[in-house]
């Protein structure tokens, strides 16, 4: 955990696994609009986290974690969360602050980062 104990945590709507990642891929390559998770539409490539996401990630003065939705449920035990989503974790008090609804809202990179640099002020 951080040294001022606070963690930035995104859920992402799919689960984890090979494959998990793999329908995943070829939902958002096939499909696009049928993709459920609007927070790996703005931040991944085809293959990988994009560079300008990563950048925002590092700039922003608090610790991040990423985890997929089967991950967040048995490491928090919230089963009743809707995802995408984010959550501040303040010494191991959980806080939504993006909501799915709106992290879906978000229309591309831009509109993400802004997002959460709104929610962390």
């Amino acid at each position: 955990m951080s040294s001022n104990s606070r963690i930035l945590v995104f859920v992402y709507n799919a689960d984890s696994g090979a494959i998990n990642l793999v329908k995943d891929f070829w939902k958002k390559m096939v499909k696009p609009s049928s993709y459920e998770c609007n927070l790996c539409m703005q931040t991944f490539g085809t293959f990988a986290v994009k560079k300008d996401w990563k950048k925002f990630i590092n700039s922003i003065e608090i610790d991040s974690e990423f985890l997929h939705k089967d991950e967040f449920e048995e490491k928090y035990g919230i089963l009743d969360a809707k995802f995408p989503s984010a959550y501040l974790n303040e010494e191991g008090k959980l806080t939504l602050i993006i909501s799915s609804d709106e992290m879906n809202s978000a229309k591309s990179l831009d509109e993400m980062e802004a997002l959460v640099r709104s929610k962390i002020k």
